[in-house]
Protein backbone atom coordinates (compact mmCIF):
# COMPACT_ATOMS: atom_id res chain seq x y z
CA UNK A 1 0.00 0.00 0.00
CA UNK A 2 2.67 2.51 0.90
CA UNK A 3 3.98 4.43 -2.18
CA UNK A 4 7.31 5.95 -2.93
CA UNK A 5 6.46 9.96 -1.93
CA UNK A 6 9.20 11.44 -4.13
CA UNK A 7 8.20 9.22 -7.29
CA UNK A 8 7.65 11.44 -10.75
CA UNK A 9 5.12 9.44 -12.51
CA UNK A 10 7.51 8.59 -15.96
CA UNK A 11 5.77 5.34 -16.45
CA UNK A 12 2.64 3.77 -15.91
CA UNK A 13 1.87 2.88 -12.33
CA UNK A 14 1.83 -1.44 -11.38
CA UNK A 15 -2.25 -2.23 -11.50
CA UNK A 16 -1.94 -2.99 -7.82
CA UNK A 17 -0.30 0.80 -7.35
CA UNK A 18 -2.79 2.12 -9.56
CA UNK A 19 -5.77 0.29 -7.21
CA UNK A 20 -4.45 2.35 -4.02
CA UNK A 21 -4.42 5.33 -5.52
CA UNK A 22 -7.73 5.21 -7.09
CA UNK A 23 -9.31 4.29 -3.63
CA UNK A 24 -7.64 7.11 -1.99
CA UNK A 25 -9.01 9.80 -4.38
CA UNK A 26 -11.90 7.85 -4.30
CA UNK A 27 -11.70 8.42 0.14
CA UNK A 28 -11.19 11.88 -0.52
CA UNK A 29 -14.08 12.75 -2.95
CA UNK A 30 -16.11 10.61 -0.54
CA UNK A 31 -15.98 13.13 2.28
CA UNK A 32 -15.88 16.35 0.09
CA UNK A 33 -19.26 14.60 -1.90
CA UNK A 34 -20.78 14.19 1.13
CA UNK A 35 -20.28 17.55 2.59
CA UNK A 36 -22.25 18.85 0.20
CA UNK A 37 -25.03 16.39 -0.11
CA UNK A 38 -25.62 16.15 3.45
CA UNK A 39 -27.13 19.67 3.22
CA UNK A 40 -29.85 19.32 1.26
CA UNK A 41 -31.75 16.56 3.07
CA UNK A 42 -30.92 18.81 6.25
CA UNK A 43 -33.26 21.43 4.60
CA UNK A 44 -36.38 21.32 7.02
CA UNK A 45 -34.35 21.09 9.69
CA UNK A 46 -32.06 24.32 9.12
CA UNK A 47 -35.78 25.89 7.86
CA UNK A 48 -37.06 25.55 11.40
CA UNK A 49 -34.16 26.13 13.44
CA UNK A 50 -33.19 29.32 11.50
CA UNK A 51 -36.65 30.43 10.19
CA UNK A 52 -35.32 30.77 6.81
CA UNK A 53 -36.98 30.62 3.66
CA UNK A 54 -36.36 27.92 0.51
CA UNK A 55 -34.19 30.58 -1.41
CA UNK A 56 -32.18 31.48 1.57
CA UNK A 57 -31.60 27.47 1.79
CA UNK A 58 -30.98 27.47 -1.65
CA UNK A 59 -28.07 30.32 -0.84
CA UNK A 60 -27.40 27.78 2.05
CA UNK A 61 -26.35 25.05 -0.67
CA UNK A 62 -25.05 27.05 -3.21
CA UNK A 63 -22.34 29.33 -1.24
CA UNK A 64 -20.56 26.42 -0.82
CA UNK A 65 -20.47 25.63 -4.67
CA UNK A 66 -19.78 29.51 -5.96
CA UNK A 67 -16.91 29.59 -3.44
CA UNK A 68 -15.58 26.33 -4.76
CA UNK A 69 -16.32 27.73 -8.33
CA UNK A 70 -14.47 30.92 -7.78
CA UNK A 71 -11.38 29.20 -5.15
CA UNK A 72 -11.05 26.81 -8.49
CA UNK A 73 -10.64 30.20 -10.69
CA UNK A 74 -7.56 31.30 -8.61
CA UNK A 75 -6.43 28.33 -8.27
CA UNK A 76 -5.53 27.60 -12.10
CA UNK A 77 -3.28 30.21 -11.77
CA UNK A 78 -0.63 27.57 -9.46
CA UNK A 79 -2.58 24.58 -9.40
CA UNK A 80 0.23 23.47 -11.93
CA UNK A 81 3.47 24.87 -10.13
CA UNK A 82 2.96 22.71 -7.44
CA UNK A 83 3.49 18.86 -6.77
CA UNK A 84 0.21 17.12 -7.15
CA UNK A 85 0.18 15.22 -3.60
CA UNK A 86 1.25 18.32 -1.49
CA UNK A 87 -1.39 20.62 -2.98
CA UNK A 88 -3.71 17.76 -2.10
CA UNK A 89 -2.45 17.31 1.26
CA UNK A 90 -2.59 21.09 1.90
CA UNK A 91 -6.30 21.66 0.46
CA UNK A 92 -7.19 18.51 1.96
CA UNK A 93 -6.25 19.87 5.51
CA UNK A 94 -8.01 22.89 5.27
CA UNK A 95 -10.82 21.47 4.05
CA UNK A 96 -11.20 18.92 7.24
CA UNK A 97 -11.02 22.08 9.20
CA UNK A 98 -13.60 24.26 7.34
CA UNK A 99 -15.60 21.64 7.85
CA UNK A 100 -14.95 21.35 11.63
CA UNK A 101 -16.43 24.84 11.72
CA UNK A 102 -19.64 24.04 10.07
CA UNK A 103 -19.97 21.65 12.89
CA UNK A 104 -18.93 24.60 15.41
CA UNK A 105 -21.54 26.97 13.75
CA UNK A 106 -23.92 28.20 16.19
CA UNK A 107 -25.97 29.94 13.43
CA UNK A 108 -26.96 30.79 10.28
CA UNK A 109 -24.57 33.49 9.62
CA UNK A 110 -21.49 31.46 10.79
CA UNK A 111 -22.46 28.17 9.18
CA UNK A 112 -22.73 30.43 5.88
CA UNK A 113 -19.16 31.43 6.96
CA UNK A 114 -17.84 28.11 6.95
CA UNK A 115 -19.57 26.58 4.09
CA UNK A 116 -17.97 29.40 1.88
CA UNK A 117 -14.46 28.21 3.34
CA UNK A 118 -15.77 24.30 2.82
CA UNK A 119 -16.67 24.84 -0.56
CA UNK A 120 -12.86 27.40 -1.24
CA UNK A 121 -10.72 23.83 -0.02
CA UNK A 122 -13.30 21.46 -1.45
CA UNK A 123 -13.49 22.77 -5.00
CA UNK A 124 -10.01 22.62 -5.51
CA UNK A 125 -9.79 19.06 -4.24
CA UNK A 126 -12.23 17.86 -7.23
CA UNK A 127 -9.62 19.58 -9.51
CA UNK A 128 -6.82 17.95 -8.96
CA UNK A 129 -8.49 14.52 -8.14
CA UNK A 130 -9.86 14.84 -12.02
CA UNK A 131 -6.41 15.84 -12.87
CA UNK A 132 -4.40 13.40 -11.32
CA UNK A 133 -6.91 10.54 -12.68
CA UNK A 134 -6.06 11.92 -16.24
CA UNK A 135 -2.37 11.53 -15.80
CA UNK A 136 -2.42 8.47 -14.29
CA UNK A 137 -4.75 6.25 -16.15
CA UNK A 138 -4.44 5.88 -19.87
CA UNK A 139 -7.47 7.01 -22.22
CA UNK A 140 -8.51 3.18 -22.98
CA UNK A 141 -9.11 2.70 -19.13
CA UNK A 142 -10.09 6.03 -18.13
CA UNK A 143 -13.80 5.45 -17.84
CA UNK A 144 -13.36 2.64 -15.23
CA UNK A 145 -10.97 4.77 -13.35
CA UNK A 146 -13.38 7.73 -13.28
CA UNK A 147 -15.80 4.69 -12.48
CA UNK A 148 -13.81 4.55 -8.95
CA UNK A 149 -13.88 7.57 -8.08
CA UNK A 150 -17.19 8.52 -8.62
CA UNK A 151 -18.52 5.66 -6.81
CA UNK A 152 -17.94 8.09 -3.59
CA UNK A 153 -21.07 9.52 -4.72
CA UNK A 154 -23.14 6.25 -4.57
CA UNK A 155 -21.12 5.40 -1.09
CA UNK A 156 -22.23 8.74 0.00
CA UNK A 157 -25.63 8.32 -0.40
CA UNK A 158 -25.80 4.84 0.26
CA UNK A 159 -24.18 5.25 3.28
CA UNK A 160 -22.81 8.89 3.72
CA UNK A 161 -26.52 10.59 3.93
CA UNK A 162 -28.40 7.95 5.27
CA UNK A 163 -25.89 7.64 8.24
CA UNK A 164 -25.66 11.83 8.67
CA UNK A 165 -29.91 12.14 8.97
CA UNK A 166 -29.54 9.40 11.40
CA UNK A 167 -27.00 11.11 13.25
CA UNK A 168 -28.69 14.51 13.09
CA UNK A 169 -31.42 12.91 14.20
CA UNK A 170 -29.50 11.34 17.14
CA UNK A 171 -27.61 13.88 18.28
CA UNK A 172 -28.46 17.20 16.58
CA UNK A 173 -27.53 18.94 12.51
CA UNK A 174 -23.72 19.79 14.27
CA UNK A 175 -22.94 15.92 14.55
CA UNK A 176 -22.45 14.92 11.07
CA UNK A 177 -19.80 17.42 10.11
CA UNK A 178 -17.72 16.66 13.19
CA UNK A 179 -17.94 12.92 11.86
CA UNK A 180 -16.75 14.00 8.37
CA UNK A 181 -14.07 16.01 9.48
CA UNK A 182 -13.15 13.17 11.71
CA UNK A 183 -13.04 10.91 8.74
CA UNK A 184 -10.95 13.57 6.90
CA UNK A 185 -8.14 12.81 9.02
CA UNK A 186 -7.75 9.80 8.43
CA UNK A 187 -7.65 9.32 5.15
CA UNK A 188 -6.07 12.16 4.59
CA UNK A 189 -3.07 10.08 6.34
CA UNK A 190 -4.07 7.17 3.97
CA UNK A 191 -3.63 9.95 1.13
CA UNK A 192 -0.16 10.37 2.48
CA UNK A 193 0.68 6.96 2.39
CA UNK A 194 -0.54 5.96 -0.49
CA UNK A 195 -0.11 9.09 -3.47
CA UNK A 196 3.03 9.79 -5.44
CA UNK A 197 4.48 12.99 -5.66
CA UNK A 198 3.63 13.86 -9.50
CA UNK A 199 6.00 16.66 -10.46
CA UNK A 200 6.98 15.44 -13.81
CA UNK A 201 4.57 18.50 -14.93
CA UNK A 202 6.89 20.91 -13.20
CA UNK A 203 9.33 20.47 -15.88
CA UNK A 204 7.75 22.43 -18.32
CA UNK A 205 8.46 26.04 -17.51
CA UNK A 206 5.95 28.08 -15.72
CA UNK A 207 4.37 30.71 -18.13
CA UNK A 208 3.67 34.14 -17.32
CA UNK A 209 0.63 33.67 -15.53
CA UNK A 210 -1.69 36.37 -17.21
CA UNK A 211 -0.58 34.66 -20.25
CA UNK A 212 -1.35 31.24 -19.53
CA UNK A 213 -4.47 32.18 -18.53
CA UNK A 214 -5.23 34.41 -21.81
CA UNK A 215 -3.94 30.97 -23.49
CA UNK A 216 -6.49 28.43 -21.63
CA UNK A 217 -9.29 29.89 -21.97
CA UNK A 218 -8.91 31.82 -25.22
CA UNK A 219 -8.48 27.79 -26.71
CA UNK A 220 -11.86 27.48 -28.40
CA UNK A 221 -12.03 23.56 -27.58
CA UNK A 222 -11.50 24.66 -23.90
CA UNK A 223 -14.54 26.97 -24.01
CA UNK A 224 -16.70 23.96 -25.49
CA UNK A 225 -15.35 21.75 -23.05
CA UNK A 226 -16.37 24.46 -20.15
CA UNK A 227 -19.56 25.00 -21.67
CA UNK A 228 -20.30 21.23 -21.28
CA UNK A 229 -19.52 21.13 -18.33
CA UNK A 230 -21.49 23.37 -16.68
CA UNK A 231 -24.19 22.29 -18.87
CA UNK A 232 -24.39 18.88 -17.40
CA UNK A 233 -24.50 20.43 -13.57
CA UNK A 234 -27.25 22.14 -14.83
CA UNK A 235 -28.98 19.29 -15.88
CA UNK A 236 -29.67 18.40 -11.91
CA UNK A 237 -29.04 20.56 -9.86
CA UNK A 238 -31.94 22.83 -10.46
CA UNK A 239 -33.90 19.90 -9.07
CA UNK A 240 -31.76 17.58 -6.47
CA UNK A 241 -31.01 20.51 -3.60
CA UNK A 242 -34.73 20.46 -3.22
CA UNK A 243 -36.11 17.14 -2.97
CA UNK A 244 -36.47 16.70 0.67
CA UNK A 245 -38.42 19.56 1.01
CA UNK A 246 -40.70 18.65 -1.87
CA UNK A 247 -40.92 15.23 -0.71
CA UNK A 248 -42.29 16.17 3.00
CA UNK A 249 -44.61 19.07 1.88
CA UNK A 250 -46.14 17.85 -1.20
CA UNK A 251 -45.36 13.88 -1.57
CA UNK A 252 -46.08 13.46 2.55
CA UNK A 253 -43.28 11.89 2.98
CA UNK A 254 -42.12 11.59 6.66
CA UNK A 255 -39.04 12.71 7.58
CA UNK A 256 -38.03 9.14 8.38
CA UNK A 257 -38.60 8.19 5.20
CA UNK A 258 -35.93 10.24 3.59
CA UNK A 259 -33.06 8.20 4.36
CA UNK A 260 -34.42 5.60 1.95
CA UNK A 261 -34.24 8.11 -1.25
CA UNK A 262 -30.57 8.22 -0.75
CA UNK A 263 -30.10 4.81 0.26
CA UNK A 264 -31.70 3.35 -2.93
CA UNK A 265 -29.95 5.95 -5.12
CA UNK A 266 -27.02 4.83 -3.60
CA UNK A 267 -27.08 1.37 -3.62
CA UNK A 268 -28.18 1.50 -7.46
CA UNK A 269 -25.45 3.79 -8.50
CA UNK A 270 -23.01 1.97 -6.70
CA UNK A 271 -23.81 -1.17 -8.64
CA UNK A 272 -24.26 0.85 -12.21
CA UNK A 273 -21.22 3.06 -11.99
CA UNK A 274 -18.73 0.34 -12.81
CA UNK A 275 -20.72 -0.56 -15.37
CA UNK A 276 -21.43 2.74 -17.17
CA UNK A 277 -17.36 3.09 -16.61
CA UNK A 278 -16.89 -0.34 -18.54
CA UNK A 279 -20.05 0.53 -21.32
CA UNK A 280 -18.08 3.74 -21.82
CA UNK A 281 -15.13 2.24 -22.56
CA UNK A 282 -16.28 -0.33 -24.75
CA UNK A 283 -19.03 1.12 -26.71
CA UNK A 284 -17.21 4.90 -26.79
CA UNK A 285 -17.66 7.76 -24.69
CA UNK A 286 -19.55 10.13 -26.75
CA UNK A 287 -22.39 7.59 -27.70
CA UNK A 288 -22.71 6.64 -23.81
CA UNK A 289 -22.80 10.09 -22.87
CA UNK A 290 -25.80 11.26 -25.08
CA UNK A 291 -27.54 8.07 -24.09
CA UNK A 292 -27.46 8.60 -20.55
CA UNK A 293 -28.10 12.21 -21.29
CA UNK A 294 -31.61 11.01 -22.82
CA UNK A 295 -32.39 8.78 -20.42
CA UNK A 296 -32.11 11.13 -17.51
CA UNK A 297 -34.99 13.43 -19.07
CA UNK A 298 -38.14 11.63 -17.73
CA UNK A 299 -36.90 10.64 -13.98
CA UNK A 300 -35.89 14.78 -13.35
CA UNK A 301 -38.87 15.49 -14.60
CA UNK A 302 -41.25 12.69 -12.91
CA UNK A 303 -39.42 13.92 -9.33
CA UNK A 304 -40.82 17.00 -10.08
CA UNK A 305 -44.18 15.99 -10.69
CA UNK A 306 -44.84 12.34 -7.97
CA UNK A 307 -46.87 13.60 -5.44
CA UNK A 308 -49.52 11.27 -4.76
CA UNK A 309 -47.44 8.23 -5.52
CA UNK A 310 -47.00 6.08 -3.05
CA UNK A 311 -43.68 5.68 -1.76
CA UNK A 312 -42.21 2.74 -4.08
CA UNK A 313 -43.70 4.71 -6.96
CA UNK A 314 -41.00 7.86 -5.48
CA UNK A 315 -38.37 5.52 -4.83
CA UNK A 316 -38.01 4.01 -8.68
CA UNK A 317 -38.08 7.66 -9.89
CA UNK A 318 -35.86 9.28 -7.79
CA UNK A 319 -33.14 5.88 -8.14
CA UNK A 320 -33.72 5.93 -12.30
CA UNK A 321 -32.73 10.20 -11.70
CA UNK A 322 -29.44 9.50 -9.36
CA UNK A 323 -28.48 6.62 -11.34
CA UNK A 324 -28.88 8.42 -14.93
CA UNK A 325 -27.89 11.85 -13.72
CA UNK A 326 -24.48 10.87 -11.92
CA UNK A 327 -24.29 8.05 -14.90
CA UNK A 328 -23.83 10.48 -17.66
CA UNK A 329 -21.16 12.22 -15.58
CA UNK A 330 -18.85 8.64 -15.83
CA UNK A 331 -18.29 9.46 -19.90
CA UNK A 332 -19.07 13.20 -19.59
CA UNK A 333 -15.95 13.72 -17.03
CA UNK A 334 -13.63 11.50 -19.54
CA UNK A 335 -14.42 13.36 -22.41
CA UNK A 336 -13.80 17.01 -20.72
CA UNK A 337 -10.89 15.82 -19.23
CA UNK A 338 -9.58 15.06 -22.90
CA UNK A 339 -10.37 18.01 -24.89
CA UNK A 340 -7.49 19.37 -22.32
CA UNK A 341 -4.26 20.65 -23.72
CA UNK A 342 -1.86 18.20 -22.45
CA UNK A 343 0.78 20.43 -21.17
CA UNK A 344 -2.29 22.57 -19.39
CA UNK A 345 -4.05 19.24 -18.18
CA UNK A 346 -3.84 20.36 -14.51
CA UNK A 347 -4.95 24.33 -14.99
CA UNK A 348 -7.20 23.44 -17.22
CA UNK A 349 -9.26 20.56 -14.94
CA UNK A 350 -9.17 23.14 -12.00
CA UNK A 351 -10.46 25.59 -14.27
CA UNK A 352 -13.07 23.45 -15.57
CA UNK A 353 -14.08 22.55 -11.74
CA UNK A 354 -14.57 26.18 -10.60
CA UNK A 355 -16.83 26.51 -13.93
CA UNK A 356 -18.68 23.17 -13.13
CA UNK A 357 -19.16 24.42 -9.31
CA UNK A 358 -20.12 27.85 -10.34
CA UNK A 359 -22.74 26.17 -12.55
CA UNK A 360 -23.87 24.10 -9.26
CA UNK A 361 -24.65 27.08 -7.48
CA UNK A 362 -26.38 28.76 -10.19
CA UNK A 363 -28.28 26.46 -11.03
CA UNK A 364 -29.14 25.66 -7.39
CA UNK A 365 -29.72 29.94 -6.82
CA UNK A 366 -32.27 29.50 -10.03
CA UNK A 367 -34.24 26.45 -8.48
CA UNK A 368 -34.77 28.31 -5.38
CA UNK A 369 -36.15 31.11 -7.55
CA UNK A 370 -38.41 29.40 -9.85
CA UNK A 371 -39.99 27.44 -6.71
CA UNK A 372 -42.14 29.33 -4.39
CA UNK A 373 -44.78 27.86 -1.44
CA UNK A 374 -48.88 28.39 -2.24
CA UNK A 375 -51.64 29.36 -0.21
CA UNK A 376 -51.58 26.06 1.01
CA UNK A 377 -48.17 26.07 2.03
CA UNK A 378 -46.77 23.23 -0.37
CA UNK A 379 -44.06 24.00 -2.85
CA UNK A 380 -45.28 25.21 -6.08
CA UNK A 381 -43.16 25.78 -9.52
CA UNK A 382 -40.92 23.01 -9.01
CA UNK A 383 -41.56 21.46 -12.49
CA UNK A 384 -40.24 24.40 -14.03
CA UNK A 385 -36.66 24.03 -12.33
CA UNK A 386 -36.73 20.65 -13.80
CA UNK A 387 -37.38 21.60 -17.23
CA UNK A 388 -34.59 24.36 -17.26
CA UNK A 389 -32.40 21.27 -16.19
CA UNK A 390 -33.64 19.60 -19.07
CA UNK A 391 -32.87 21.89 -21.78
CA UNK A 392 -29.65 22.33 -20.14
CA UNK A 393 -29.37 18.36 -20.47
CA UNK A 394 -30.71 18.60 -24.25
CA UNK A 395 -27.86 21.36 -24.93
CA UNK A 396 -24.95 19.25 -23.83
CA UNK A 397 -26.46 16.34 -25.50
CA UNK A 398 -25.82 18.83 -28.60
CA UNK A 399 -22.28 20.02 -27.75
CA UNK A 400 -20.91 16.95 -26.58
CA UNK A 401 -19.56 15.57 -30.25
CA UNK A 402 -18.30 19.00 -31.09
CA UNK A 403 -14.93 18.77 -28.42
CA UNK A 404 -11.71 17.86 -29.93
CA UNK A 405 -10.04 14.93 -28.20
CA UNK A 406 -6.04 14.34 -27.27
CA UNK A 407 -4.43 11.88 -26.25
CA UNK A 408 -7.16 8.87 -27.11
CA UNK A 409 -5.41 7.17 -30.44
CA UNK A 410 -8.83 8.76 -32.33
CA UNK A 411 -11.14 7.28 -30.09
CA UNK A 412 -14.21 8.83 -28.19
Amino acid sequence: MHAHNDLALTEPLSPRRERWLLLALAGIQFTHTLDFMIMMPLGPQFRALFGITDAQFGVLVSAYTLAAGASGLLASAYVDRFGRRNLLLAMYGLFGLATLACGLAPGYLALMAARIAAGAFGGVLSALIQTIVAEVVPFERRGRAMAVVMTSFSVATVAGVPLGLWMAARFSWHAPFFAIAGLSLLLGAMAAATLPALRAHLDTPAQPLARMLRELVADANHQRAFALSALMMCGSFTVIPYITLYMQGNAGLRPDQIPAIYLCGGIATLVTARLIGRLSDRSGKLRSFRWLVLLATLPTLGVTLSAGLPLPGILVLTTLMFVFSSGRMIPGMALVAAAAQPGQRGAFMTLQSAVQSAAIGLASLIGGQLIHRDASGQLAGYWLAALVGVAASAAAWWLAPRLRLHGTGGKN
